[in-house]
């Protein structure tokens, strides 16, 4: 697992021992980064289940102004604080512990782009994009990103939150959410 391109470019990331954590893999990974060419420059970004902090770090590598790495497991946490001190991300990242829920509670700026990749078939993606936009944590032109098996299905349509592309790469889906307005103009 490593960095494809931007100032972190070629830096290999800690992986996780075993399978609890399943981070994106490289083919995904270029293909989400692909799809946001035009919206990660300055952009705050959240990576909600971070897991090794790959997504978060890969948007900080191109050009992101600061990330919020979220995730409820001690083993991920430290994961992600070794790869942003790696990368020498730290004054561009919060970390935050807990799940994500609460995480999103104590996020206090909008967000330009959220990534979500929870365990699949967890259960808890309407909840997060729910959440997401009570909070109104998304800003006007922002978008989700959300990694999830091709068996899942994803809501059309979350409060003011619509699916805008879906995207298929082997066993994964890729999901991507914005405002029903922004996507209607």
């Amino acid at each position: 697992m490593r960095i494809i391109t931007g100032i972190y470019k070629g830096r290999k990331l800690e992986s996780p021992v075993g399978y609890e954590v399943r981070p994106t893999s490289d083919k995904v990974k270029e293909a989400v980064f692909n799809l946001l060419m035009n919206d990660i420059w300055d952009s705050v970004c959240v990576d909600l289940f971070a897991g090794t902090g790959n997504l978060g770090l890969e948007a900080l590598s191109r050009g992101a102004k600061r990330c919020y790495f979220c995730d409820n497991s001690r083993q991920s946490l430290e994961l992600v604080k070794k790869n942003v001190k790696k990368c020498g991300a730290e004054d561009k990242s919060v970390i935050l512990a807990g799940d994500y829920s609460r995480a999103l509670g104590r996020i206090r700026e909008q967000a330009d782009i959220f990534f979500l990749d929870p365990p699949y078939s967890s259960g808890v993606y309407e909840k997060c994009l729910e959440q997401i936009d009570t909070l109104d944590l998304l800003s006007h032109e922002g978008i989700i990103v959300a990694e999830h098996g091709t068996r899942e299905e994803m809501p059309q349509r979350v409060g003011r939150l619509i699916r805008v592309k879906e995207r298929k790469y082997g066993r994964v889906m890729i999901s991507i959410y914005r405002y029903a307005e922004e996507a209607e103009e």
